[in-house]
């Protein structure tokens, strides 16, 4: 699906939501009015410093807002911006910055929803997508942390053996399917049934106390030990507080 389609089909009633530059910006109508902030990234815009503190600024605007509403952030993006300049003016810390915003957002009442729709990776998907309260996807995206030719020069294990080993493991495959098996997608939108009686049900949904997705990569089979280890470490915290 189109992100204009995508759009048409979450608000029916109605939206201002424009693309510039690659960003996402604006504001959806659900039923009854009720006002969706709208943000992210399109046609597959790596994220930079400027894209990024943009949407930092729109979120912590909202957050200051005291308005109670959603953020909805759909997502197409490559990876963060690879250029020299950005690194050296410490892109990694205006990602965090974003991150932060979000979960700021998130604690002051607004509920995050991140939509993929397209591609994400790297930087730009940890400080988008992965930051948001409750993560979904259409099918079709192409979400990833890290491809395996990447992985191979850092970890300096051969393409085959992490070939084989995506095979064994979701935790070390790319991909749509192997995220959600591992927690970090909650789960995958049907095309074929209303986006908007979709996302009502994601915002009726009650909202968990917490990062659950260490839960679901447990329960679905994608990480089986990471749940289990953080609990341990919750009651060693609760025991020498």
């Amino acid at each position: 699906m189109t992100l204009a389609e995508i759009l048409v089909g979450l608000f029916p009633d109605g939206h201002d939501v424009a693309v510039a530059d690659g960003l996402i910006l604006g504001t959806g109508r659900r039923a009854g009015g009720k006002p969706v902030h709208v943000l992210g990234l399109a046609e597959g815009t790596p994220l930079g410093i400027e894209g990024a503190l943009t949407l930092a600024g729109r979120v912590l605007a909202i957050a200051r807002s005291g308005d109670g509403a959603p953020i909805l952030m759909p997502v197409d993006s490559s990876s963060q911006r690879m250029s020299r300049r950005d690194e050296l003016l410490g892109l990694n810390e205006y990602l965090a910055h974003l991150a932060k915003a979000l979960m700021l957002a998130e604690a002051e009442g607004h509920r995050t929803l991140g939509l993929l729709y397209g591609r994400s990776a790297a930087g730009a998907f940890i400080a988008t997508a992965l930051a948001t309260g409750h993560l979904v996807a259409l099918p079709g995206a192409h979400p990833e942390v890290m491809d395996l030719p990447s992985m191979a020069r850092v970890t300096k294990l051969s393409l085959d053996v992490l070939t084989e080993k995506a095979r064994a493991t979701a935790v070390f495959a790319p991909g749509l399917d192997n995220l959600v098996q591992t927690g970090a997608i909650h789960e995958t939108w049907d095309p074929r049934r209303s986006l908007a009686e979709q996302l009502e049900a994601c915002l009726a949904a009650p909202q968990a106390s917490g990062d659950c997705r260490d839960r679901l990569g447990w329960e679905r089979g994608g990480r089986t030990r990471a749940a289990a280890i953080a609990e341990r470490v919750a009651a060693r915290v609760a025991d020498h507080a």
